[in-house]
Order: structure tokens, then sequence, then C-alpha cells
């Protein structure tokens, strides 16, 4: 409470204390700033009209101090024009108070102001805790992102090998994932004597666990450990020889209904490749078409198209069978490559992709995957691929 008159803030001491306020007193505008200073009061009662330092300068020297908590402050006035009250308002003041003071006016308007500073103290306790909270997600953000971080590390790591020569043969993969980690896998394993076993899988959905059942997929097709992958079987000498490709889609779909519990599905091209002869195998599920480019450059679509995997019990799957001639090739491409937007609203589609793969013809292995992806790149008007992005180039030679 400032007030110059002392008997004018022995009278209103009185009824404040009654009311159970703590009340501070000083004479002057410039001991009140030094009482403020030392404990900042939640509300202030001023007079307008004093020696030196008046009330609205005041105000301002006391909006000025920094302190934690809202000050309520009311001025104490004998002036009531609206232009002194809006000369008050403009200088910090909350409240006004004509003198001589009413008593029971006196209680509202300090009723009004514990009501805001309530309200000040109770907003700056949910922000602390919305801070707080804000700060514990970004630790929790922080810590997944380093660990998604690693997992794409570990997810690139399941295509161990980008190029490979068989010297009748060679073989590129590209794995792109939108994200961190991604649901597309391409991969190849022996599969018997001058034979080599393609894959590529599109698991449904994105994310944390579309790339783990990737994970998972890559055991079951593992080029490390033959006893465990699903498409050979072990002969009675000891050594290992392909199973037909339908024949691993349709037990790759059993399994995955039967004792892998989630809603995932994918799609799978699995193909045999024989390095002397240049015939292949294939089984089509659910996959895009793959594209087969003929030394000449021409390009066409094989495969018959098919069901995905592990969303039908006891789906069927067709094979085909194709001879790739010297200077042929064979493209295995994700729907990522296939689906990726086009500058007029539409999707490139496989006409479109069949006609990027027709202008590269004299573009061989890693650089044709590589450009590839830079001219859907250039027709995506999008800052980043929407889907992932996965191929296998498997060029014959002869």
């Amino acid at each position: 409470m400032v007030d110059d008159n002392r008997l004018q803030r022995a009278v209103l001491r009185s009824s404040l204390t009654r009311w159970g306020y703590r009340v501070e007193e000083a004479g002057s505008a410039e001991e009140a700033i030094a009482l403020a200073t030392l404990t900042p009061p939640d509300l202030v009662l001023s007079d307008w009209m004093m020696p030196g330092m008046n009330g609205l300068e005041f105000c301002r020297a006391f909006r000025a101090m920094e302190r934690e908590d809202y000050g309520y402050f009311v001025l104490l006035t004998s002036k009531a024009e609206k232009t002194n009250v809006a000369e008050g308002l403009d200088s910090g003041a909350d409240d006004f108070l004509t003198k001589p003071v009413n008593s029971g006016e006196l209680r509202a308007r300090l009723n009004a102001g514990e009501r805001i500073l309530a309200m000040q103290r109770e907003l700056r306790h949910k922000n602390r805790l919305i801070s707080d909270t804000l700060n514990e997600l970004q630790t929790l953000y922080d810590s997944i992102d380093s660990d998604l971080v690693e997992a794409k590390k570990l997810q690139q790591s399941l295509v161990r090998e980008r190029f490979r020569d068989f010297g009748s043969a060679k073989l590129s993969l590209t794995l792109s994932p939108a994200g961190h980690v991604g649901g597309d896998l391409v991969g190849h394993f022996p599969a018997g004597e001058g034979v080599v076993g393609l894959y590529a899988i599109d698991v449904s959905g994105h994310g944390i666990s579309s790339a783990l059942m990737t994970a998972r997929l890559a055991g079951y097709l593992s080029p490390a450990a033959p006893e465990q992958n699903l498409a050979l079987l072990r002969r009675p000498d000891g050594g290992f020889a392909p199973r037909p490709p339908a024949e691993v889609a349709a037990h790759l779909n059993r399994l995955v209904l039967a004792e892998v519990e989630t809603e995932h599905y994918f799609t799978l091209v699995i193909a045999l490749c024989d390095l002397r002869t240049g015939a292949v195998r294939m089984a089509q599920c659910g996959h895009p078409h793959p594209l087969l480019q003929a030394a000449d450059g021409q390009v066409r679509q094989v495969g018959q198209g098919g069901m995905p995997v592990g969303l039908i019990r006891d789906a069927e799957y067709d094979e085909v069978a194709f001879q790739l001639r010297p200077g042929d090739r064979l493209l295995l491409v994700s729907d990522g490559m296939v689906e990726c937007p086009n500058q007029v609203g539409g999707i490139i589609g496989e006409e479109g992709l069949i006609a990027m793969l027709a202008g590269l013809a004299d573009i061989p292995g890693p650089p044709l995957l590589e450009t590839l992806i830079w001219s859907l790149d250039q027709r995506n008007p999008q800052p980043d691929f929407p889907d992932d992005i996965s191929a296998i180039l498997f060029e014959f030679s002869g």
C-alpha cells in the first residue's frame, strides 16, 4: 500500500488486515520500489498523486521490475475522467478506485484481483507442466531417433552386397526407405550350382513394425544359413537345391498366417536365374510386374500378378518361366517406383517406368538404378518419396 497520507494508510490497513491480508506500507513510490524489490507483492494499492514519483510513474517502474509472478496494480485517485483512466491503463494499471475509498468496493476489487492472480498461477503451473512434458518428449524423441538411425544401419546391412559380378551375369541392388526404416527388402542367395535366387519384398505399411517384418523375412531367405533358407531343399548328399518359387511363396504364406502374429502382409517376387543358360523361373505375388529389357532396348512386362503373401489362407501361386539371352536384363522394382507421384497429379505408373527404362538402355548396373531414382525424383513434386524405393537389376551376358 503506497500513499503519502499516513491517516489514509491507517484506515486502509485496518480493513485489509481484518480481511486477512499481510500489508506492507510505503509513504512514497521510491520506498515502495525498494520494498517490492525485496518482497514482490501480489497486489498493489497506490495513490495517484504523490510528491516525487507519482502513481503512474511508480506503476511503470513496477511493471519494469523482473519477477516470476504477476502483480495486480490498483490506482487510488480522485480523477474519474476517461482520459485519466486510459492513461492509467496505458501505464500498466489493472484497476481504479475513486477516493474516498468505499470499503465494499475495495473488497470487491481485491477479490477480482485475486481471481486473476489465481488464474495466472494456475496457467503458469500448467505451462510449467507442458514445458516439462515437452522436454520429456524431446528426450524420448531424441532417444527414439537415435535408435531409428541405428535401426536404419541394421536394415541397410540386410542388403550386404549392392553389386555382384558372376562372370556370366551382373547383379545390382538398391534399397532406400521413405523414413528411417521401411518395409522393402531385396536380396539374393546361392541356389545350387550355377543358379542364383533373387527376391524383392514389400511389406504393407511403413515404419518400425514393417521393418521388423522384413528382418524376419530376411532370416527365412538367408544366403548365409542355407539350412534355414525356405527357398532351398537339402539334397541327400548334404548339398542344397532350389525349391520351386511358387512353392516357396505358398510355404511363406502358410508360415506367416500360422506363426507370425501380425496384420502385415507383403508382396513378393522370387526368381531362380540360371547363370549358364539364362533360364528364369519366377513367382510374382502382388508385386509390380518385373520388366525384361532385351539387348535391342525393347522392354516388356513378365509375370502374372498373383495374390500377396500372408493375406489369404491356402492361396495358390503361379510360376512363369522365360529365357534371358545375352545382353538381356531383368528389373524388379517396388511399388514405390511405380506409384511415385508425377507433376500432373498422377503417378509414374508401369508404362511411365517402361518409357524411362527404354530411354536408359545404354546405362548398365548401379548407374542405371541411380539414374532411375534420380529421374523419379525429378518428376516427383513432393520433397521426398512417399514410399520406400527398392530394385534389383539382373544383367545376363551369357
